[in-house]
């Protein structure tokens, strides 16, 4: 046989992968993802092979050699030309072959370059004949290399080509509304295959492998109701409403027969969930992933090639933002592979109360169509506003459809575990806290900014310097927010000595620690009833019946203060909470629904592809990035401290993760900083604007502060 490596699909500057290893790779991951879909796998595998064919053609390899410029008006897609060799197909195989290859880079229409199939036949007049230029003498290598992958071939010439390109042409101008599963199998396999490139034959026997969670079904104990109550009711869906400490998770991962998505809002939550899942399937055969923004940092002592796997598809369970699900509400670009990932698996979307309201709305857009690719929905709640409750049960076709599983009053009673005191201010509970210092208690402290945060510990250092103090917020660099989770949990949480915490609303969810006294600024009541649960949570025998005190402080009189809340809610749940007494478990369905009586839900159909039960996209069209997800995004800009560029900037992309700070775009967008062209493209930050204990100071982020000396070197 002819030998053809010569011929490449990656240059020696992103790792010198041959067209024929880049292809057989492919198509053993394309059979494999066909395959769980119930799909045609010869299919799949021709689709593989076919779709960088193109990839043969002498102008392309001339890309990628090295110091290559591109001259004026060069236009070369390989996905165009690999088209040219479809007449080899049966009719059967032609369509799904051409979904698989004509937009799996480019969206077909309306690409943000203008780079796809249709947007070139439109504006470009001369398309083809850039595409076809030396092809009688490439096309040679190409059938040579699909004789390799024992395809029946025959010789093309270019009017074939042509006649194969324009009818591929007419095909895609007459797509419906829908997405293509075909695109799906493609892009999850191209994907996968590029990043692990030389490690597939390993790596597939663990896609796809379904989480073996008998140990869950072993666990059970009355001090977690939830654990007494079966889960083998047959009903598709869930929706289960009970406190924190009750044995939530581990119902909702009983009610799983498939692969497991798990939804959390916050990524300390994410990274002790995944830390608790995979150490409890530890003796099991599962492959359990991890995927937020900082999650590098997570994975630092594993392989690189674990590493990249994390975002991949076929994992057994994964966990992960809703975030990272907004491709199928949006129709961004990968959105058919994500639901190649994800059809028919079972999500849990835990802790659903504690979104904002674009996000909910988001959420509740995912679920919907969560529910049209066949998955199951499981979904946990501590609190719950009656009105956001039943517009779930429509959403998941009616209580038939879904086991509902509350606790009843008196099991909910042994949950009661504070006494709630209302306080002007925290000045007027300085012999509170110096009472709870002599007693050697654990005391955190909650602000819902991170610039009040700051200074209340700035505060308390002075007053109490001798005491063992942390502050915890979102805005340090994430290799130090990691340690800061990590000391907040098995350091902090464990101290027998007095102890003062300084936090933001980072502790509210899944951070698994039980302090004995916490200050509060007032919250919206949902968000109050997560954060009481980091006191007093070790539940026991002894202590049931056993209250800790909570001091919630009065709202501000400002809007601004208020922020990120709005003050009529903080005004009404302060209202409504009691004042020197017992917060009632059993009450505080009652309490969430006086503070929201009705919830104007934010309509996201204008910028969703799915509405009414109907896809609104067509099949091989994706769309940019979202504006409405950069806005959601609110941590998605990045910044770095001056005295660390240079390092970052020859870093790897794990030790640049955790030199980044995440703010949001509105404290450094507009201020005329520097930015790094390096790794995550962060905004360079004076040193004076970051500080070892307080995390990123905001006023100090603007060009005048940066270090003159630095600037030299």
């Amino acid at each position: 046989m002819k030998n053809l490596n010569h011929i490449l699909a990656k240059g020696e500057e992103n790792g010198y992968v041959t067209l024929v290893q880049h292809l057989s790779e492919v198509a053993l991951l394309a059979e494999k993802v066909a395959n769980h879909l119930g799909l045609d796998t010869s299919i799949a595998q021709k689709g593989a092979i076919l779709h960088d064919i193109g990839k043969a053609s002498s102008l392309f390899q001339n890309t990628l050699k090295k110091n290559f410029q591109r001259p004026p008006g060069f236009l070369f897609r390989h996905e165009l030309a690999s088209l040219f060799f479809i007449s080899i197909l049966n009719e059967k195989e032609k369509y799904p072959v051409i979904d698989m290859i004509a937009a799996h880079h480019k969206s077909i229409y309306k690409d943000a370059g203008g780079k796809g199939l249709l947007d070139l036949d439109e504006n470009e007049p001369e398309v083809f004949e850039k595409h076809i230029k030396g092809f009688d003498e490439w096309s040679k290598d190409a059938l040579s290399i699909l004789e390799h992958f024992n395809f029946e071939t025959k010789t093309i010439s270019a009017q074939q080509a042509k006649e194969s390109f324009y009818e591929v042409v007419n095909y895609c101008q007459s797509k419906k509304y829908g997405y293509s599963q075909w695109k799906g199998v493609l892009i999850a396999a191209d994907h996968l295959a590029s990043a692990m490139s030389g490690y597939i034959k390993p790596l597939e026997r663990k896609l796809f492998v379904l989480p073996d969670l008998s140990y869950y079904h072993s666990r059970k104990s009355e001090l977690y109701p939830l654990s007494l109550i079966s889960t083998s009711d047959k009903r598709k869906h869930t929706l289960v409403t009970a406190p924190t400490g009750a044995g939530k998770t581990d119902f909702l991962i009983r009610r799983c027969n498939g692969r497991v998505f798990y939804t959390l809002p916050f990524q300390a939550s994410i990274n002790a969930m995944y830390e608790r899942i995979k150490d409890d399937l530890k003796n099991t055969d599962a492959d359990v992933r991890l995927l937020h923004a900082a999650s590098s940092i997570k994975l630092e002592n594993g392989n690189l090639k674990e590493k990249m796997l994390q975002r991949h598809i076929g994992a057994s369970v994964k966990v992960l933002t809703p975030h990272q699900m907004a491709s199928l509400v949006f129709g961004t670009k990968g959105f058919e592979a994500m639901i190649a990932d994800i059809k028919g698996c079972d999500i849990i979307l835990d802790e659903i109360h504690t979104y904002s309201e674009t996000t909910q709305a988001i959420v509740l857009k995912i679920v919907e169509i969560l529910c049209n690719i066949g998955c199951r929905v499981h979904i946990g709640t501590a609190t719950m506003p009656s009105v956001l409750y039943n517009r779930l049960v429509d959403i998941l076709g009616g209580s038939n459809n879904i086991y509902e599983v509350k606790l009843p009053d008196e099991v909910l009673d042994t949950f009661n575990r504070h006494i709630i005191h209302k306080a002007d201010s925290i000045e007027s509970l300085s012999n509170i806290i110096e009472e709870a210092i002599h007693q050697n208690q654990k005391i955190l402290l909650v602000c819902n900014q991170v610039k009040r945060a700051q200074t209340l510990f700035n505060d308390l250092s002075e007053r109490y310097s001798h005491i063992e103090k942390m502050l915890v917020h979102s805005r340090f660099k994430r290799g130090v927010r990691s340690q800061l989770e990590s000391d907040l949990r098995n350091i902090y949480n464990n101290s027998t000595k007095a102890c003062l915490v300084v936090s933001t609303q980072v502790v509210e969810v899944s951070l698994d620690i039980s302090f004995d006294l916490m200050i509060t600024e007032c919250a919206p009541i949902d968000a109050l009833i997560q954060r009481f649960g980091r006191i007093n949570r070790k539940r026991s025998k002894e202590t049931i019946g056993q209250y800790k005190p909570i001091y919630v402080l009065a709202p501000p009189n400002e809007k601004t203060e208020a922020l990120p809340y709005g003050l009529e809610v903080l005004q009404r749940t302060y209202e409504a909470l009691p004042n020197g007494n017992l917060m009632k478990e059993r009450e505080a369905q009652a309490l969430i629904d006086t503070v929201y009586p009705g919830i104007e839900f934010v309509n996201i159909d204008l910028n969703a592809v799915f509405k009414d039960g109907q896809w609104m996209i067509k099949e091989l069209w994706h769309n940019s990035k979202s504006a409405l997800l950069e806005t959601l995004d609110i941590d998605s800009v990045a910044c770095i401290d001056e005295a660390d560029r240079d390092v970052y900037e020859l870093a790897t992309y794990e030790e640049q993760a955790k030199l980044e700070i995440p703010v949001s775009y509105r404290s450094v967008g507009y201020r005329g900083l520097d930015k790094s062209a390096n790794g995550s493209k962060p905004f360079v930050i004076p040193s004076k604007a970051y500080d070892k204990d307080l995390g990123f100071l905001v006023d100090f982020a603007k060009p005048e502060f940066y270090n003159v000396s630095l600037r030299f070197l």
